[in-house]
């Protein structure tokens, strides 16, 4: 196994950051990308305007096809959660089914890795897929998932960033355990990515973005802190999700 890789920007960091987020079949160098470690986390960003692309696409071809925007929507959020495995909304679930459901530490983090879902999971899964797909359909039927899902799919994925840099692992194991936490100029690469993305897409509706993204980040983080002391792969596939939420409840408004 080589050792660990300190440059601080490896464009091979893209496909790595691809082939953690998603399922997409790219041809990752697992050695290189285990060595590049959470180094590699500033190409999230970069990763979700993607996938952001590439739901936009299949949003495009059904409504060359007839399909309503509303149906559209729904298909969209089907590919999105098959490319990525649905694995940031397995992180939304296991995170309430352990935040509110356990009395202490110890007990949040033992309900968070068992892998049945609870009612605080249900829930929130139900809610936030409802309400996605219902923010997406206002936004599919006005003509403006381009740019709005290229600028969600960075920002989001970006915000996952400083979560791993300004909180401490909390368990001994787990993905985020085997990424490990970025330096903090890492972060600030992937917040100024996401930045420049969002401002390309949407112009000056982009301080309302990461004013936004900032506010819902902030208070998860606080809450996971408070909760169980740090941050798991989970926490911040949750981060990733009520971002994406947030936003897209954002874009209908504006």
């Amino acid at each position: 196994m080589r050792k660990s890789d300190t440059t601080l920007i490896d464009p091979a960091d893209v496909v790595a950051a691809l082939g953690l987020l998603s399922r997409l079949p790219l041809r990752v160098d697992m050695e290189k990308a285990q060595a590049r470690g959470a180094r590699a986390a500033w190409a999230y960003p970069v990763a979700g305007a993607c996938l952001g692309a590439l739901t936009a696409l299949i949003i495009s071809i059904a409504l060359w096809i007839g399909i309503s925007p509303v149906v559209a929507a729904g298909l969209a959020l089907i590919t999105i959660t098959m490319m990525t495995g649905a694995m940031h909304e397995d992180g939304l679930a296991d995170s309430f089914d352990g935040l509110w459901g356990g009395w202490d530490r110890e007990k949040r983090l033992a309900i968070m890795k068992d892998s049945q879902i609870g009612t605080y999971g249900v829930l929130a899964l139900v809610l936030s897929i409802g309400l996605r797909w219902m923010a997406l359909a206002t936004i599919v039927a006005a003509e403006f998932h381009w740019p709005a899902l290229i600028a969600i799919g960075a920002v989001s994925r970006a915000a996952m960033v400083p979560v791993m840099a300004a909180l401490p692992h909390a368990r001994p194991d787990g993905l985020s355990r085997h990424v490990g936490r970025p330096p903090a100029q890492v972060a600030w690469i992937a917040l100024s990515l996401a930045f420049m993305i969002c401002l390309l897409a949407l112009g000056v509706i982009t301080i309302w973005i990461v004013l936004v993204g900032f506010v819902v980040t902030s208070i998860w983080a606080a809450t996971a802190r408070q909760k169980i002391g740090g941050q798991t792969g989970d926490i911040l596939g949750a981060t990733q999700q009520m971002n994406e939420l947030a936003l897209l409840i954002l874009m209908t408004s504006l």
